[in-house]
């Protein structure tokens, strides 16, 4: 009985998380809260975060409570930019990717883009800026941020890859998320911004090398960080 309780309320968890009700870092509801609405144990309140913990769904911190992480895309054959990315080896090749294709992308877009692109990575850059301490926005102006420069090559092919990939792309790392060291959460976000800085800075003098090297070095800065959080 309680296994099929556990499934249950890890199959509506899950649900909210996929569907986006629960939006990659928000917190999921507390452990009292689940238990007074699911009506269930404790216990099976831990199972069912635990199955979740194990899909690559949510990620728990002893006295903070279990936020939800970006869920991996669905179904058996993946079309271009939907394949699944659930774990540590999906997510570094993922960066390994992005290395590869944003280098290049922020290099022209350095020579492509217009005002108006310019303005549109600006404005997702202090988004982002503005999004400490709150890991869902934080996530979302991440993203916009890396496709608006997609969107400055001038060439919709670098814009159709990064929209297809999707949130998904953006590696959150667990401090990101939760720390148990505000400071060291603050330090690493200034970080990831000062380096987003340096990208914009080097596309708005069209500085194509600049661009490039900015961006590189933010995406081998993004591996080492997720790398490290995932040994600690």
């Amino acid at each position: 009985m309680s296994r099929n309780l556990t499934a249950d309320l890890a199959a509506d968890l899950r649900n909210r998380i996929v569907d986006g009700v629960i939006q990659p870092g928000e917190k999921l509801p507390s452990e009292n809260t689940l238990i007074s609405e699911f009506g269930v144990s404790r216990t099976v309140v831990r199972s069912a975060l635990t199955h979740l913990q194990a899909e690559g769904l949510v990620e728990t911190e002893r006295g903070r409570g279990s936020f939800a992480l970006t869920p991996p895309a669905e179904g058996p054959s993946p079309a271009p930019g939907s394949r699944a990315v659930s774990s540590m080896e999906d997510r570094l090749q993922m960066l390994d990717f992005r290395i590869g294709v944003e280098t290049e992308a922020a290099a022209l877009a350095a020579r492509n883009h217009t005002e108006r692109q310019l303005k549109a990575a600006q404005g997702a850059l202090e988004q982002f800026k503005a999004s400490s301490g709150h890991p869902a926005h934080s996530m979302k102006a991440d993203f916009e941020f890396h496709r608006a420069i997609a969107a400055a090559t001038g060439n919709p092919f670098y814009t159709d890859c990064i929209s297809a990939l999707g949130q998904t792309m953006i590696t959150m790392p667990r401090p990101r998320l939760v720390a148990d060291d505000e400071q060291d959460s603050r330090e690493r976000f200034e970080q990831v911004v000062h380096e987003h800085s340096s990208i914009y800075d080097a596309i708005a003098d069209g500085d194509q090398a600049a661009a490039a090297a900015a961006m590189r070095l933010h995406l081998s800065n993004s591996r080492r960080r997720f790398t490290g959080s995932a040994r600690s």
